[in-house]
């Protein structure tokens, strides 16, 4: 890959993380708290008390919020950042490992 390829894909994937970190904070936070789809279908046809407790609900930022923070706003945009950060950091691994065992391409003309 050539440098002026690998510099503009660089600064596309810089631009997108930070409007994803951007949206993180800055509308997250002013999201509607009323029940989405699955928790309104659940309300409305009465089966919403049956609900159990999920697997991962004593991580640090179950609940769209991030434990040790007291203002609701600012917790919501930092599990939110979290979340972004840690999709990134899997999906920049998973492309790290397929792009080692892909083979090399063969030169233009060969």
């Amino acid at each position: 890959m050539s440098g002026v390829r690998r510099g503009t894909l660089a600064a596309f994937v810089a631009a997108g993380l930070a409007l994803c970190v951007a949206l993180a904070l800055l509308v997250a936070p002013r999201a509607s708290s009323q029940p989405d789809g699955l928790e309104r279908v659940a309300q409305d046809e009465g089966f919403a008390a049956r609900a159990e407790a999920h697997a991962l609900e004593g991580l640090p930022t179950a609940g769209y919020a991030v434990e040790g923070v007291d203002d609701e706003g600012l917790s919501t945009g930092l599990a939110g950042v979290l979340g972004i950060g840690t999709c990134f950091a899997l999906g920049a691994g998973a492309v790290l490992l397929l792009r080692r065992r892909r083979p090399p391409a063969a030169p233009a003309g060969a």
